[in-house]
C-alpha cells in the first residue's frame, strides 16, 4: 500500500471531520416531554441550547413531576445529537475501509 496516498486519505478525512463538528455546531434537534409541554433543543456537539416549558406544567405541588418531563426531554435530545453527529462523522469514514465505531 501507497504510504503517501494513505496519509493524503487521512489528513482529508481530518479536514473533513473538523469540518463537519464545526457544522453539527449549527445543527439543531429537538425533543420533547409531557405531550410537548417541556421542549428541549441541542445541538449537534450535543450541547442544550433551550429548555421551553409551558406555563400549565409548573405545579409548586407537584415538582416532582416536572423534573422528571425536564429529564426525559433532555435525554431524548442528547440521544437524538449523539446519532447526527454519528450520522454525519460515519459519512466521513464510509468507504474508508474502518470498523465502525472508532471513537468518532
Amino acid at each position: 500500500m501507497n504510504i503517501q496516498k494513505m496519509l493524503k486519505q487521512m489528513q482529508r478525512m481530518q479536514a473533513d471531520m473538523a469540518q463537519t463538528q464545526q457544522d453539527l455546531a449549527s445543527k439543531t434537534v429537538e425533543a420533547a416531554a409531557g405531550g410537548g409541554r417541556v421542549t428541549v433543543t441541542a445541538n449537534g456537539s450535543q450541547e442544550i441550547t433551550s429548555i421551553k416549558i409551558a406555563k400549565e406544567v409548573v405545579d409548586p405541588d407537584d415538582v416532582e413531576m416536572l423534573q422528571d418531563l425536564v429529564l426525559t426531554a433532555v435525554q431524548q435530545a442528547l440521544s437524538k445529537s449523539k446519532e447526527l453527529a454519528a450520522g454525519e462523522m460515519g459519512k466521513i469514514t464510509q468507504g474508508m475501509g474502518l470498523p465502525p465505531g472508532m471513537g468518532f
